[in-house]
């Protein structure tokens, strides 16, 4: 039986938008977080606190922050990969902090040692400071799994890895688990192994996945995921989004695609899909192209023609 219910979050605005070639304004980040809480996103990823040295579109984090007005219910998330990140997120007053910081560590040895130049048991130590710092403070400490279903240098990745990282996140205090496919490789029966294990070590409300759609096989890997009664899901608005360190690995899925997909299954989200989809053709706007989503472009699409 299928959930009832699906919680999205909403990683466009930090995950989408961090690797674009051209800065994108403040001003233009803080508003896309406004479309997609009227939209009825009650989860959104908004900004990371890391060097500008290597992520220079987010050197604007603080700034951010203080511009978004915030509403009751939504959870506002950032990026802290280090401690310092952490100081730097709980530096302003108490009402800018976030609701909640995000830690990362892949399940493939190869991608954590040229990605952040550590092996996987250290890389997770790393962040056990970072975790208890959060707890202590009161701000939730989500992990993520990046590479769980394969690795550009390793290829395909075994569950069993996907569950070492997931039972070292559980050990440093991480609340909540998220399964990534960075590159998109992943299909059913592999992402449903992979989420088996993380649910021996989370509860069910505390894992969620996070799928590229490189291969197309992303709805399909969340269908596979409601199967096992997952209902935890993020999603990127227009389907923005990459890896720096995966070439070839498109964005995430599209959120207005997951939104679609979950009406017709009869499952509810609290989201409006066409304020969703202004949100997308709002920020697409902006780079200057077009959704990748289908659902928004196929809307917008329909729009015009109406219109016309």
């Amino acid at each position: 039986m299928l959930p009832s219910r699906v919680t999205l979050l909403d990683v466009g605005p930090r995950d989408g938008l961090q690797n674009e070639p051209a800065p994108v304004p403040a001003a233009d980040k803080i508003e896309l977080v406004h479309r997609l809480q009227a939209a009825g996103l009650h989860e959104i990823e908004v900004t990371s606190f890391v060097s500008p040295k290597w992520v220079p579109q987010m050197a604007d984090n603080a700034q951010v922050m203080a511009g978004i007005a915030r509403r009751p219910g939504v959870r506002y998330s950032v990026l802290t990969p280090n401690l310092k990140g952490l100081q730097a997120a709980l530096a302003p007053a108490r009402e800018w902090w976030p609701d909640e910081v995000v830690v990362f560590g892949a399940a493939s040895e190869a991608f954590s040692q040229r990605n952040i130049n550590c092996g996987i048991a250290e890389s997770i130590e790393r962040f056990a400071p970072v975790a208890e710092a959060a707890r202590a403070a009161g701000i939730k400490v989500r992990g993520a799994v990046s590479c769980a279903l394969g690795c550009p240098y390793e290829g395909e990745i075994d569950p069993d890895r996907v569950e070492f990282v997931v039972r070292l996140m559980r050990e440093i205090g991480v609340q909540h688990v998220g399964v990534a496919d960075t590159l998109g490789t992943g299909t059913p029966q592999r992402v449903q192994a992979a989420m088996e294990r993380a649910l021996r070590h989370y509860p069910i409300d505390e894992v969620s996945g996070h799928f590229h759609d490189t291969y197309g096989q992303a709805l399909a890997n969340i269908y596979a995921c409601l199967q096992l009664g997952i209902h935890r899901f993020d999603a990127s608005v227009a389907g923005l989004g990459g890896c720096p360190y995966a070439k070839g690995a498109t964005g995430n899925v599209a959120t207005e695609d997951v939104v679609f997909l979950l009406q017709g299954l009869g499952i509810e989200t609290g989201i409006e899909l066409d304020a969703l989809v202004d949100a997308a053709a709002f920020i697409s706007g902006k780079l200057g192209r077009k959704p990748v989503s289908r659902v928004a472009n196929a809307v917008l699409a329909k729009r015009e023609a109406a219109a016309a």
